[in-house]
């Protein structure tokens, strides 16, 4: 029998998955992140958590993107080979025409992240096109679409390795999984693929992202094979490691962890680790020809209904009268809520001026005793001042650090996950501070934005330097001026609690 596909039903069906994953996480996701917060024991961690459930629900309710990076589309297609197409435009070609329409949505309008020309000039497609898609073709009369919007911070923390056929897959993924930091915003779930070429590793990590969070029933009824085995022992063995959510240390490092294996020469034992963040974002559609298949929306009360408290040991920063004598009381692990004025800028935004530094010329901004926020916005809509404005990995501005905190006068830096140890000498050395903002919790963040304009470079778009007028953001010290981060310290002391007190991971 053969069936007969409409060129708008897969491109209408593209454009529907991909708005419908930017605000609704899948609902298996939400229920394990809010029984890993029950379960929490440390409360930095558990507040973290919190920010994630709180800023989900919020999505949900306005249809707007849990996180500000809305990530790189990859699509998986597996068309039955008696599908017959009525269509002008090649598959891919559909595909990428979904994409582009999800992307320019007007009521909820998603950040354009995809970069042309990658190794040179970088120039933004302004469309989030073209998506990674990958075919198959089977028996069949139907197409079934897997569609993921993957974030950078995440995917840049993948790991590779051709390991020798008698090495550890357990030992080697302990080892690299306190190498990813926490710039992939643990906690999350781990796609593991093992076997067939480098290639084909990589590419079962990636569809193992896809599978549903399902750790508690493997639990209960016990491992199938050895796929199922090296799941449940990597799932205890690296929530051990205490890195907890965000990288604050504490008892939930991932969510789940998936395994696929394909058969390999005898030489090789290629693995590879893709890690999901706490924005993990995909969806599935089946075409049949009785038109588009779209989303069907999750109930609200499939969202726990947490709050966020100001508890009394946490202080209120004035962005606009703060001095590095008041920063240089602030101890690791401590909550700020930010009112007042700060820039922002990331890789773009440093580069430029770290470049105008050099070449003796001012910059378009006095950055003396200011904040800079690591971020790129989404465009706002209706009414809003900005889009969702959660934080960008700040370890890709540490090469800039040093340069911006002893010629510009900044006085600190906000972004997401570790700092590395050049960083730190750095904010040690001129006795800066660095705090964290959770990443996962973009639109809760921009619900603290009163005010944003562009101030330099605004030929960068998202990139460009805003000032944003704050009021009450929610942010950690992560890194204090004597150069103490509670991103090294907050994991070693959750790692021995576990160990010390034997605590089951459940």
């Amino acid at each position: 029998m053969t069936t007969v596909i409409r060129q708008n039903d897969l491109i209408d069906s593209v454009a529907d998955a991909l708005q419908f994953i930017s605000y609704y996480h899948p609902v298996d996701f939400i229920q394990a992140v809010h029984q890993a917060y029950e379960r929490e024991a440390n409360p930095a961690a558990k507040d973290a958590m919190a920010q994630i459930l709180i800023n989900s629900r919020m999505c949900a309710m306005g249809h707007r993107p849990i996180c500000q990076d809305t990530g790189i589309v990859t699509v998986f297609l597996t068309v039955g080979m008696n599908v017959q197409w009525d269509a002008e435009m090649g598959l891919e070609d559909m595909v990428n025409e979904g994409v582009r329409r999800a992307y320019s949505h007007p009521d909820n309008v998603l950040r354009a992240s995809i970069l042309a020309d990658p190794d040179g000039a970088r120039t933004n497609t302004g469309d989030n096109t073209p998506a990674v898609i990958h075919t198959k073709i089977v028996p069949g009369d139907t197409v079934e679409v897997h569609v993921a919007a993957k974030g950078g911070g995440s995917e840049a923390k993948t790991k590779f390795a051709m390991l020798n056929p008698s090495d550890s897959v357990v030992d080697w993924v302990l080892d690299m999984v306190p190498k990813m930091g926490a710039g992939w915003c643990p906690p999350g779930m781990l796609g593991i693929g093992i076997g067939g070429t480098a290639e084909k590793a990589m590419l079962l990590a990636k569809e193992a992202l896809l599978d549903p969070v399902d750790i508690q029933d493997l639990k209960a009824r016990g491992a199938d094979g050895r796929s199922e085995e090296l799941r449940l022992e990597l799932y205890d063995k690296v929530n051990r490691l205490g890195i907890g959510a965000q990288g604050l240390g504490g008892l939930t490092t991932v969510l789940d962890v998936k395994v696929k294996d394909y058969p390999t020469h005898a030489a090789n034992k290629a693995v590879a680790i893709i890690p999901n963040c706490a924005a993990t974002r995909h969806a599935h559609f089946t075409l049949t020809g009785a038109g588009p298949a779209l989303q069907t929306p999750p109930s609200l009360e499939d969202w726990p209904e947490i709050s966020w408290e100001v508890s009394d040991t946490v202080r209120r920063v004035n962005l606009d009268t703060v001095t590095q004598a008041e920063v240089k009381t602030w101890q690791p692990g401590d909550t700020l809520l930010l009112s007042g004025k700060m820039l922002t800028g990331r890789d773009a935004a440093h580069k430029k001026m770290v470049d105008l530094l050099a070449q003796g010329e001012s910059l378009p901004v006095d950055l003396t005793g200011r904040f800079i926020y690591y971020v790129g916005p989404v465009d706002p809509v209706r009414d809003e001042v900005v889009g969702p404005a959660g934080p960008t990995t700040a370890t890709r501005m540490d090469k800039f650090t040093r340069t911006m905190l002893e010629q510009t006068g900044l006085l600190g830096m906000i972004g997401k996950a570790e700092r590395g140890p050049a960083a730190i000498e750095a904010i040690r050395d001129n006795e800066s501070v660095y705090l964290m903002a959770v990443g996962g919790a973009a639109y809760l963040v921009a619900q603290a934005i009163k005010s944003a304009k562009v101030l330099g470079f605004p030929e960068l778009g998202m990139e460009a330097i805003y000032e944003f007028d704050v009021q009450d953001m929610p942010v950690t010290v992560a890194v204090d001026s004597q150069g103490e981060s509670v991103h090294q310290t907050g994991p070693q002391i959750w790692k021995a609690k576990i160990e010390d007190e034997a605590i089951t991971i459940v």
